[in-house]
């Protein structure tokens, strides 16, 4: 039984969907302003694994992330390079795909766009004036917050703190300094589009409301994003779609912890955000997502080089394990408890950590399988349900020698021909021929490759 954090009623509940067949998952998607940062990846990751694992378990997922394409930090940095803001979108829109891309991650079903999306969040907007819950002043348009009775209900927030806290002098645009903008007026030297309330664009808020539903429906079951969005962004949405719709908006709510350097969020504007293109310079991609999948997708994680580097060397245990073992006959007789006991912590709220825990045992009795000849097809064994569990949360999605070829600094190592010495000294060893393994392990080390050996086996490093 699938259960996992439902940040709405702040408890774990067991996963009931509308219809299993067809899952409606909806993750807020990035403004594309910028090269996507380590907070992206980790974002990206968490909800990867969930969409993967969904269908591991045989759910139909239909699964939506949308990009932000028009904004006002978009508008700015395309101001100061003198080009149009789409023109400066769609490049980082690319950017932004391919790093995905790099990190193995299932592209989604639906990928709608702001800009794609002005008639829907328009008929919104209209039907909520239609509905008194939003105003028209001075060609801004604004959502009473005072109509929706469950504002703050997300986020645990009361509207009277939040008005008390609030420190802001009486508008002479809005009611209410709650009240959150649905659509702006236009600005010289802005793009915008025609409304029914004059030139303008929209908030940021209704943009995911308008997509969710043209795309999904009036009710999804999955909307995850980062823990930053749940106030005010995510707030916002459940109350312009619930008064638009009349219906709830969304079954669970899912959100990923930060990731922090030295204690402190990671973002933009402090400076302290770490490019993922430049993180995929010192690690292969699959080692970064294994750092990220050590942790629990709702725990913070403090960023650290060690710890990134103890995820990716384990990561290449995996990989050169699987090759050591090499293909053949297998015995899929594999106890049954390891998947059990994967699919166990899976379960328990996407527990990766503990998940990868247990990948981490098949490939320690895989190991001890292979060093004998009679006991090599149950190490295929082994190997084949390794693979299959590790690629139900996006790892091993690569062949070994096509991933070490990937490793940032092994341009100049013959993986190949080092995997194949390495795979013919377990042979071997397993035929107890020492004086040829030995020999082997001479060759290897010629060619500046440390070779470690285990009970459980032999790995490689460049040295």
């Amino acid at each position: 039984m699938l259960q996992f954090f439902d940040t709405n009623t702040n408890q774990v509940q067991e996963f009931v969907p509308q219809d299993p067949k067809r899952v409606l998952m909806y993750v807020c998607g990035p403004t594309v302003y910028d090269h996507a940062h380590i907070g992206h990846g980790r974002a990206y990751v968490s909800f990867d694994v969930i969409v993967r694992y969904l269908r591991y378990l045989g759910f139909g997922v239909v699964y939506a992330r949308n990009i932000t394409d028009v904004d006002d930090k978009i508008i700015q940095r395309a101001k100061e390079k003198g080009i149009d803001f789409l023109t400066h979108a769609r490049a980082f829109t690319e950017s932004f795909t391919q790093d995905m891309d790099r990190l193995g991650l299932v592209r989604p079903d639906i990928e709608p766009k702001a800009t794609q999306t002005m008639d829907e969040m328009i008929h919104m907007i209209q039907t909520l004036i239609e509905k008194n819950i939003a105003y028209e002043s001075q060609g801004d348009v604004y959502f009473r917050v005072e109509k929706f009775e469950k504002y703050g209900m997300l986020s645990k927030k009361n509207t009277k703190d939040l008005l008390s806290g609030a420190r802001v002098a009486k508008s002479e645009i809005k009611e209410n300094p709650l009240d959150f903008a649905l659509w702006k007026r236009a600005k010289e030297d802005e793009p915008s589009w025609e409304s029914p309330w004059g030139k303008g664009r929209p908030g940021w808020h209704i943009e995911c409301s308008a997509m969710i539903k043209k795309h999904l429906g009036l009710t999804i079951d999955i909307h995850g994003g980062g823990r930053d969005l749940i106030f005010p962004h995510h707030e916002n949405e459940i109350a312009q779609s619930e008064c638009c719709n009349d219906k709830t908006y969304v079954k669970y709510w899912m959100h990923n912890g930060f990731v922090t350097m030295n204690e402190e969020k990671m973002s933009k504007s402090l400076g302290n955000t770490i490019n993922l293109k430049k993180l995929f310079e010192l690690v292969h991609p699959e080692g970064l997502k294994m750092y990220f999948l050590s942790s629990h997708y709702r725990s913070p994680i403090d960023f650290s080089d060690e710890d990134l580097t103890s995820a990716a060397k384990g990561l290449d245990k995996m990989y050169r394990s699987m090759h050591a073992i090499g293909e053949g006959d297998a015995d899929d007789h594999v106890s049954s408890d390891y998947e059990k006991r994967f699919t166990d912590a899976m379960n328990e709220d996407f527990n990766t950590a503990k998940a990868i825990g247990v990948l981490f045992e098949i490939v320690k009795e895989m190991n001890k399988l292979a060093t004998k000849e009679e006991t090599l097809p149950k190490a295929r064994g082994c190997k084949r349900l390794l693979v299959t569990l590790s690629q139900s949360i996006g790892l091993l999605q690569k062949d070994p020698q096509q991933y070490f070829t990937e490793i940032p600094g092994m341009d100049d190592i013959d993986v190949e021909k080092i995997e194949s010495l390495i795979s013919k000294r377990q042979q071997a060893r397993r035929e107890r021929n020492f004086a040829l393994a030995d020999q082997i392990r001479d060759e290897i080390i010629a060619m500046g490759i440390l070779v470690e050996d285990s009970p459980e086996g032999s790995t490689w490093r460049k040295g």
